[in-house]
């Protein structure tokens, strides 16, 4: 199985972590080889698409994925996220959540199931493994 789990509390309000881990193109930014190559226009809401691309040159992997579930923090209640990964080769789902922690403080959790396509599912703790450690890094970086 390929899910894995992030949890990071961190000294921002809610509502500052959620900008910033609903912030697509930061994610991108912070994953090597990665760029940010559309987003669907308007704010984020269900119903979103944006697509991030992989790569060096002009071989690559697009991983277009829509957002399927959208609510935002709002009166001491924890905001949610969840994606849709919807590419050929990157599979499957991700879900994030900022739960408040007092007025400047949150804890910000984020669950995927990454599946690569060519890949057998024997492979599936390594591709857990390394996607804990790159969206791991990714996430400190959006968050600092």
């Amino acid at each position: 199985m390929t899910a894995f789990r992030l949890e990071r509390e961190v000294s921002l309000s809610a509502t500052q972590a959620w900008g910033r881990v609903t912030d697509w193109g930061g994610h991108a930014a912070r994953v090597p080889f990665t760029a940010l190559a559309s987003v669907t226009a308007g704010p984020t809401r269900p119903g979103t698409v944006f697509v991030v691309r992989s790569g060096l040159g002009r071989i690559g992997v697009d991983d277009p994925m829509e957002v399927v579930g959208w609510e935002p923090p709002a009166d001491g209640a924890p905001g949610r996220c969840r994606l849709e990964k919807r590419g050929r080769l990157v599979l499957g789902w991700a879900e994030i959540e900022v739960h408040p922690r007092g007025a400047e403080h949150s804890l910000v959790v984020w669950t995927e199931d990454l599946r690569l396509r060519p890949l057998p599912r024997l492979l599936d703790p390594v591709v857990a493994r390394v996607g804990r450690v790159v969206f791991g890094r990714a996430l400190d970086g959006v968050l600092r």
